[in-house]
């Protein structure tokens, strides 16, 4: 049997829900992305961990804990979707058909931490080595969202991108074919790439173990908020979409706990005393 790699084209304004094909294997573009984003994730915490020093079996059990429970979330997130949506909805088909929920594969990843550090007793912080490559898989994995979901609410700026009319007929919500569209998913690529480079820059420079994670959190919290009103999600009350409700006390949360620690010096440098340069305590 012969096995080749046939590229589909991609063009402006055309969905492309299959990448490639693999011999007579079609592989789809979302999944294709996920999957090396969640591989690229992987490989830099592993990364960090040997840098810092501090890869052990039970901090590995940690990190596939973190990637299964976000897995997890992610999909149990967009259950009460589906539900809602179809006419006749069963719990098995919203696990199997249902999307995915970045937000819900977030909270997953972050409350699978917590467990798996638990059952296996690993007592040190993780949220430094991890929050460097969430940022860098969900980068990558929006480029599978970016070619195959809705683009975005309309625009009359000059980078807003259409969609020919087969497309449009298969986006429910979506504006008519040739209606130029914000590209909400660039805009999210961009920001993951640029936090990416910041929590890089910061990994060594915050006094506060664990800290990063929740920097990334509130950042991408901030900016979820906003790239919402240009996505064209569902709106369930007073003009927010189910995403914006769940960021509001989340991002109040996280803005109290950033207020206290400045307030209370924190992050001054030496103000934690013991710590090692790969942040942790020594």
């Amino acid at each position: 049997m012969v096995w080749f790699i046939r590229l589909r084209p991609a063009s402006l304004g055309q969905m492309l829900p299959v990448l490639f094909h693999l011999g007579g294997l079609a592989v789809p573009t979302h999944a294709f992305f996920l999957t090396l984003g969640v591989l690229s994730a992987t490989v830099l915490m592993a990364y960090e961990a040997r840098r810092q020093g501090r890869m052990t079996q039970e901090l590995g059990a940690v990190m596939a804990g973190t990637l299964l429970f976000g897995a997890v979330g992610a999909k149990l997130s967009t259950v009460w979707q589906y539900l809602q949506l179809n006419e006749d909805p069963t719990l098995i088909g919203a696990l199997i058909d249902g999307g995915k929920s970045i937000l819900g594969g977030l909270a997953g990843a972050y409350l699978g931490a917590l467990i798996t550090k638990k059952a296996v007793g690993y007592e040190g912080k993780t949220g430094d080595m991890f929050a460097p490559g969430i940022a860098l898989g969900m980068a990558i994995g929006r480029l599978g969202c970016f070619f195959t979901e809705q683009i975005g609410t309309p625009t009359t700026l000059p980078w807003g991108m259409a969609v020919n009319a087969r497309i449009a007929a298969t986006l429910p919500g979506s504006p008519p074919a040739g209606v130029p569209m914000h590209p909400s998913f660039l805009y999210e690529i961009a920001f993951q790439i640029l936090i990416f480079a910041v929590l890089w820059r910061l990994r060594d420079r915050i006094p506060v173990p664990g800290e990063l994670f929740k920097v990334y959190l509130f950042a991408y919290g901030v900016f979820r908020f906003g790239v919402e009103f240009v996505r064209g999600n569902q709106v369930l009350w007073s003009g927010l979409s189910g995403s914006q409700l769940f960021l509001i006390p989340s991002i109040l949360l996280l803005a109290i706990y950033f207020f206290r620690q400045v307030s209370r010096g924190a992050y001054r440098s030496g103000a934690v005393a013991g710590m090692s340069p790969a942040g942790d305590l020594a």
